[in-house]
């Protein structure tokens, strides 16, 4: 594979669905908000983006056996981040699709053995493969399953070096929470602890593997402060979010939530891939 190289895009382009332009950018802050892929960030990521090259990580929860056309997005976002001279980080779920995020969900998720997830990964990581450059040698992609290390986490420090830096009124004040619990079939405990374990998971990037950023879509905004709040209170360090829309015109969070079984990454249909051409075109 070629070595990779920021795009230099000057864009023409007008259909029934978009008319723009686009001139130069000079860096990956820049390409991403004109793309329409940042939705909110924390303060200084513009200048963080502009000026240093940094470990970034996104999280993938292995719950089939194939990526599905609303990963689509945080896999370009991270691309264009690679190209840019970042570094990507991706993390398979292994340990928290044993969990179940709650987020963007009205109901608990059906919990997977550990066969079935190992099984996923395989698959997975094979996908991600053909987006993300794994052997370029300034910066390749990293791909890493928080089972390896959330397996083996001992409960009792767990809740006393993790746990005691979040109040149950800040747990419940995030959206993937709150929605929940309004419902008549409420939350588990179970799904409750995800935030605690994805903050947990950005610890852990951050001491190994020197990661100061995340990303996801905007559904995981809660989930991802979380982590930012925790790497401050135990390591005094000051580390980044950024997600992207969870919603798109069109139909985009229709396409997410219930197109999850049939749209997979091998094989999209045409129609759905249309409100992504902003994210695709150009892709040199």
């Amino acid at each position: 594979m070629q070595a990779l190289t920021a795009p230099k895009p000057v864009l023409r382009f007008k259909s029934e669905l978009f008319e723009w332009e686009k001139d130069i950018v000079t860096n990956a802050y820049e390409e991403l908000k004109w793309r329409g892929l940042v939705y909110d960030h924390t303060e200084s990521v513009p200048d963080v983006l502009a000026k240093e090259k940094i470990s970034v990580y996104n999280g993938f929860d292995p719950t089939a056996d194939s990526l599905h056309i609303g990963n689509l997005v945080p896999l370009m976002v991270m691309a264009r981040l690679q190209r840019f001279g970042h570094t990507p980080i991706l993390l398979a779920g292994g340990g928290t699709g044993m969990v179940g995020d709650p987020s963007g969900r009205s109901s608990e998720r059906n919990l997977l053995t550990i066969e079935e997830i190992e099984a996923n990964l395989v698959t997975v990581k094979q996908q991600l493969a053909s987006v993300l450059d794994f052997e370029v040698k300034s910066n390749p992609a990293v791909m890493v399953n928080n089972a390896d290390w959330l397996s083996k986490l001992n409960l009792l420090a767990f809740l006393r070096d993790t746990g005691k830096h979040f109040t149950v009124n800040y747990m419940l004040g995030k959206d993937s929470v709150k929605s929940r619990i309004q419902r008549e079939d409420g939350i588990s405990y179970t799904e409750f602890s995800y935030m605690l374990l994805q903050a947990y998971d950005y610890l852990h990037l951050h001491d190994t593997l020197g990661c100061t950023m995340q990303t996801g879509g905007s559904d995981q905004w809660g989930n991802i402060v979380a982590g930012v709040e925790l790497i401050r209170r135990v390591r005094n360090q000051k580390v980044h979010a950024m997600v992207f829309p969870a919603h798109h015109p069109g139909g985009w969070q229709q396409i997410r939530q219930n197109g999850r079984r049939h749209q997979r990454l091998a094989g999209p249909q045409t129609h759905l891939a249309l409100p992504l051409l902003p994210v695709l075109v150009q892709q040199r």
